[in-house]
């Protein structure tokens, strides 16, 4: 099988603060917080400077999970669909897959684009970003450990 699960959903908003606040009141639980940047998110975003805050919050059941983040660099003007993947609103629907190189290159073969590159995090895994129909975002991430 090539999808082992759905990682998360992550939304890009403008105040990450009444976005948790909305989540959290809908029900859902925290479940971390981070700031994060450098080559790696560079690599992974196919963008350059990249500063952001990013809140997890899950379902009760802790099966499903909502990344919210906001960015602080570098500063966007465009809108979704096929906007940059820093954007807000632009939904991006996270898979886990035992190979990124393949079910990247099978995507390919129906009009699937790279955003970045595949994105390799320490030793825990290998991800990357692509643009599917209509411009829909889908991550894909390979498990290292």
């Amino acid at each position: 099988m090539t999808i082992r699960r759905m990682d998360h959903v992550g939304i890009v908003v403008e105040d990450l603060a009444a976005a948790v606040a909305f989540f959290l009141e809908l029900g859902m639980e925290p479940e971390g917080e981070a700031t994060v940047g450098g080559p790696w998110a560079d690599d992974l975003l196919g963008l350059d400077g990249v500063r952001a805050d990013i809140v997890v919050v899950r379902t009760p059941d802790g099966h499903t999970r909502v990344e919210l983040s906001t960015f602080h660099s570098p500063v966007t003007t465009a809108t979704a669909p096929n906007a940059p993947v820093n954007t807000p609103g632009v939904l991006r629907l996270t898979f886990v897959v035992d190979d990124v190189e393949d079910v990247l290159g099978r995507l390919r073969a129906h009009g699937a684009e790279l955003v970045g590159t595949v994105a390799r995090y320490e030793d825990i895994y290998r991800y990357c970003y692509l643009r599917g129909p209509d411009g829909i975002l889908i991550g894909l991430v390979e498990e290292l450990r």
